[in-house]
């Protein structure tokens, strides 16, 4: 991890293996993530891979070599913020992450990806399921996130088959959010987190919150946890300096 700015850049660097994660990094990982959501200096982090590759997935090779990456089922009352096989995946963060994605994102990569509140992908990227053609379960929250970022018929396409989606298809169907030139996603995923940092950090954080845990909320409750995050921010009295601000605009 380094930081530019406000900007954490987390890279997986392990090119030699398109930066598939083995048990040693997804611990580091998770270590990592930990260390941004602490770190106030800190405001938006941007996942990417080193040489060219996003991320393949768990390494394979290790677990054939009986090196299996860590899996655990605490139960659903004690399993957020706790590391999972491809590390952070079950951390509910209170800042954005952001994937910038080259060449193959895929099987747990894939996961990787959609954990992150938004995905630059560069437009010769592969995302897929692929750890559908190896016997691999998806256990990184894969199952869970995919229905609910592209619906249950695009996902069930993905998770059943495990086909090659082009950049341009997954910008297409909701998987991916912007599009790059090949070589640019990372510049481009920077770009937009600098552009985050930018805004006051205490409301869009409310916000976040709010849209990352209303799906599983009925709608009053969603609509009353939207409130109560937001009231304590006006509170603060920022949204009333903002208003100021944007009153001295000219008309």
């Amino acid at each position: 991890m380094e930081r530019r700015g406000p900007v954490a850049m987390i890279t997986i660097n392990r090119p030699q293996r398109r930066n598939a994660v083995d048990r040693v990094t997804a611990r580091r990982l998770f270590e990592v993530f930990t260390a941004f959501n602490s770190d106030d200096r800190a405001q938006v982090a941007v996942l990417t891979g080193a040489g060219g590759s996003f991320c393949s997935g768990a390494d394979l090779r290790a677990i054939a070599d009986g090196d299996q990456n860590e899996v655990t089922d605490p139960g659903a009352t004690a399993i957020l913020n706790t590391p999972a096989p491809m590390g952070p995946t079950r951390l509910a963060l209170g800042k954005p992450v952001i994937a910038a994605i080259e060449g193959f994102a895929v099987a747990g990569g894939l996961e990787l990806a959609i954990w992150a509140d938004l995905r630059v992908a560069a437009r010769d990227a592969v995302l897929g399921v692929f750890c559908r053609r190896w016997g691999v379960p998806l256990v990184d929250g894969g199952t869970v996130r995919l229905p609910r970022l592209i619906g249950e018929g695009r996902a069930a396409d993905l998770i059943l088959t495990g086909r090659d989606v082009t950049a341009e298809e997954a910008h297409r169907i909701g998987l991916v959010d912007r599009l790059a030139g090949p070589g640019c996603a990372l510049t481009e995923a920077v770009a937009l987190a600098e552009q985050i940092a930018a805004h006051p950090q205490a409301c869009m954080r409310s916000d976040r919150t709010s849209m990352r845990t209303s799906a599983a909320k009925p709608l009053a409750a969603a609509l009353a946890a939207e409130v109560r995050l937001g009231v304590p921010v006006l509170e603060q009295g920022l949204a009333q300096s903002g208003a100021e601000s944007f009153s001295r605009r000219p008309r």
